[in-house]
């Protein structure tokens, strides 16, 4: 075991695979002579070379249609944004190339694309955004959020060895805010398993990424107020987890759902749609969210703090539902 940030565990993930599997490489702007905008692969240039660690142009659509393409004749590519907003630009090449392969030809697409998502930092609206609904919405990819150093490195780990397009999303407030000891070389965590965060029998909160910190911030709050809060962490939106959700629902019988991502057509109505059907009978109270107001990302930390998440609206909207 080592002691890391969430961005050291990342980097220890990327080197790891490229170590063990020459067929692994990464692609993106900035990543190999100035070792990535936040440093992830900062080294990396040196060790693997430039024929593994390979700067691009400013041209999103470009260097990821290269990704799939390398992806279809063997190799396993890593694509980094420089900022997961920018993904939007290759929306196209992920979607209707890389999430259609297998589908229509039988053939492996073995890539991952990954980068830093979220607020929380102050900056603004096109570097700020959680776009993970998209690319839930969208047949053939699967979605991954860790929102711990030691999964950010596990999961990482199954995606580059998925044989299926991952959406990597690592959240860029966690990077050096987060740290915990990880396992130290082989160290894998399946996709499409939840974790538990807090055990508990009376209010279920589910959430994702940065924001689970903050729903355990609450949950410790309100057990010292005498409530016992089950923290969910889903971990993996594609595939999702869905027996754990029931199953503590069932137990608790309310719900919060808490994500960073703006609320309207957010990934939290999806998991509240899965236990309105499947778990309704178990109910004692409305299913409730807490997520960001439906607004670009402001630069103005006041604003931004006003707009995203925080621990003060989890525990307002947990109170409601554990008096209900």
């Amino acid at each position: 075991m080592a002691r890391m940030t969430y961005l050291q565990a990342i980097s220890d993930a990327l080197r790891y695979e490229m170590r063990r599997d020459p067929s692994v490489f990464i692609l993106g702007e900035d990543i190999g002579v100035f070792g990535g905008a936040f440093k992830v692969t900062q080294g990396f240039l040196e060790e693997f070379g430039p024929e593994r660690v390979i700067d691009t142009p400013i041209s999103e659509s470009g260097f990821t249609g290269a990704a799939c393409a390398a992806a279809t004749v063997g190799f396993r590519p890593v694509v980094e944004f420089q900022f997961i907003d920018f993904i939007s630009c290759a929306f196209d090449q992920i979607v209707n190339y890389a999430g259609k392969c297998y589908y229509r030809w039988g053939i492996p697409m073995p890539v991952v694309f990954r980068g830093p998502c979220g607020g929380g930092v102050h900056a603004g609206p096109y570097h700020s955004q959680n776009p993970e609904a998209w690319f839930a919405h969208a047949p053939g990819l699967k979605v991954v959020l860790p929102a711990t150093a030691k999964d950010a490195k596990g999961l990482l780990i199954a995606a580059i060895r998925d044989n299926n397009p991952v959406i990597y999303l690592e959240n860029k407030f966690l990077y050096r805010h987060y740290r915990e000891e990880v396992p130290e070389g082989e160290y894998v965590v399946p996709i499409g398993l939840a974790a538990l965060r807090t055990i508990g029998q009376d209010l279920s909160i589910i959430s994702y990424g940065a924001t689970v910190h903050l729903c355990v911030a609450a949950a410790r709050q309100l057990e010292r107020e005498g409530a016992s809060v089950e923290v969910v962490d889903l971990r993996s939106l594609v595939p999702l987890d869905k027996q754990t959700i029931l199953d503590s629902v069932k137990k608790t019988n309310k719900v919060l759902i808490v994500h960073e991502a703006n609320l309207t057509a957010g990934f939290g109505a999806e998991v509240a749609a899965l236990i309105s059907h499947e778990a309704f009978e178990y109910l004692d109270g409305p299913i409730m969210r807490v997520a960001s107001l439906d607004v670009p990302s402001p630069f103005s930390p006041t604003l931004e703090m006003a707009m995203i998440p925080t621990v003060d609206k989890i525990l307002e909207a947990a109170r409601y539902l554990l008096a209900y």
